[in-house]
């Protein structure tokens, strides 16, 4: 009996712990105490999260995209529903019987080829040639709005900040606070219901789409000035929406940055105004405001979703909402994949950017 019992203790003694090898695992190999490998594996860990969830949450949405399909078929062309089941089943690489973990598993390795799928609304159209069509738009009108907005909130929220507590200063503090408290989309209506429709200034239905329907897409001046004249729209409400929020920021950095001892100490140097402002004020104030910048990139692609259907702008944003609106569950996926991926990058850039700019930062993650 006493032999047994130690045999027992021997084996529990001397079989392998999975605990113990992990943990000597990473004493050999340190890698969750590298600061860039570790942001980057919560990075990746985040977007796998992110695509599991729109996978099992676009499938709980009512309404079935496959059943749609088959019933339109089978009333435009009076076939049977046998040959409309295979036909949307061949069409679209799917098998509406098959189980959510067998989908879920040809989903991943679909990805992992590079592959988001076929499109439900364009039948034999890959998701991500559908994306490759209308993103470009999405980032140029989203990416001048954000663009602009940035540099004149600097701008403006420096002088409210050099000149605080004057006029000028609970002005823009007022009109700031007033832009930032209206979301974008009341914007959007506002300047349709107001110059468009109101006062006429412009045609509304001649604004619609990306550029004029009779030019062809080329790099020449005449199309180039239509897309831009088609964006005007857009960017200006990006511009309207997010402007007081750089004012505010940049204001407040600068109010800090102008009571540190380094700025006194330059001033009674004599330097000239334009080198404080520029070398010593601007540059240390809009250190935080680039992290915020870096984060608000991912929100290019997200918030355009309502603007571009506002102003029926073919970008990335009338794209997904066409695919909700259909439940094309391989457009969302592939919508949500890259929205999802561009957040959590953006703040990843954001991570490292300011690591680099502010080395304590760093330092302190890698703690």
């Amino acid at each position: 009996m006493a032999s047994h019992s130690s045999d027992l203790e021997n084996a529990r003694v001397n079989s392998p712990n999975p605990v113990k090898y992990v943990s000597d695992f990473f004493d050999r190999y340190p890698i969750h105490k590298n600061y860039y490998l570790r942001i980057f594996l919560q990075a990746l860990v985040t977007i796998w999260a992110v695509m599991s969830f729109t996978f099992v949450l676009v499938r709980l949405m009512p309404g079935n995209p496959v059943d749609v399909l088959i019933e339109q078929i089978l009333t435009q062309e009076g076939i049977s529903y046998q040959e409309a089941y295979d036909r949307v089943a061949a069409s679209f690489n799917i098998d509406p019987d098959a189980s959510m973990l067998d989908q879920y598993v040809d989903y991943v390795g679909d990805l992992l080829r590079l592959d988001l799928g076929t499109s439900i609304t364009s039948p034999g159209t890959r998701v991500i040639d559908e994306i490759a069509r209308f993103l470009p738009w999405t980032i140029f009108a989203v990416g001048c709005g954000f663009l602009i907005s940035f540099v004149l909130g600097i701008v403006l929220g420096m002088t409210m900040a050099y000149y605080r507590d004057s006029v000028l200063d609970h002005s823009l503090s007022l009109v700031s606070s007033f832009f930032t408290g209206v979301p974008n989309y009341i914007w959007g209506l506002l300047i349709i219901i107001g110059p468009g429709i109101t006062w006429k200034w412009f045609n509304v239905g001649a604004a619609r789409g990306t550029y004029d329907p009779g030019l062809t897409p080329g790099f020449n001046a005449e199309f180039i000035a239509s897309a831009i004249e088609h964006a005007l729209l857009p960017i200006f409400t990006y511009v309207l929406a997010t402007l007081g929020s750089w004012m505010l920021s940049m204001k407040s950095s600068t109010a800090s940055v102008l009571n540190d001892d380094y700025v006194n100490v330059a001033e009674a140097r004599g330097l000239k105004d334009r080198r404080i402002i520029t070398s010593y004020v601007g540059r240390n104030a809009m250190l935080p405001l680039f992290a915020q910048l870096s984060i608000s990139i991912g929100f290019v692609l997200g918030s355009g979703v309502v603007i571009e259907e506002i102003f029926v702008y073919w970008g990335f944003g009338h794209y997904l909402f066409q695919a909700i609106t259909v439940r094309d569950y391989t457009g969302i996926q592939g919508s949500v994949l890259i929205l999802s991926s561009t957040f959590v990058f953006s703040n990843l850039l954001a991570d490292l950017t300011y690591g680099l700019l502010d080395p304590r930062v760093r330092i302190t993650g890698e703690k």
